[in-house]
């Protein structure tokens, strides 16, 4: 087990899109299913649900792809705020990725949510990851 599990995550579904698997074994944290879940509503993967298999949880996401050749929906995952270094947006400074075509997910003190969501309320937070 890893550090810093939210990277560990996204590497994993980075290495699943590459070898173009269609589902994805994730250990099982709030976080991350906080993550998913963002991923989900914004349409960047196709489900995901938790499974128990002697006693340890983990998440099972099934990947998106679109067109005949298969390409993924998601491009790029990058991981912004790490434990050794923290970075923090209040809702003025909350980056547009790819334009608008990308999304930010930031941790916010009504949870996570889109940079798009955290601009509207207003509210700034944790920078956790770009996603286009």
């Amino acid at each position: 087990m890893t550090n810093d599990t939210i990277s560990d995550m996204l590497t994993r579904l980075r290495n699943a899109h590459l070898a173009r698997h269609q589902i994805v074994k994730l250990p099982s944290t709030k976080m991350s299913k906080n993550i998913l879940s963002v991923l989900f509503k914004e349409g960047f993967i196709s489900e995901f649900e938790e499974i128990r298999e002697n006693k340890t949880e983990y998440l099972i996401v099934s990947l998106k792809y679109k067109g005949p050749d298969k390409k993924p929906v998601i491009t790029k995952l990058k991981r912004v705020s790490k434990p050794g270094l923290r970075i923090y947006a209040n809702h003025k400074e909350i980056p547009k990725i790819m334009g608008g075509i990308g999304i930010a997910i930031i941790s916010t003190s009504q949870g996570l949510m889109t940079d798009r969501n955290a601009r509207h309320f207003g509210l700034g937070g944790e920078v956790i990851c770009y996603v286009w």
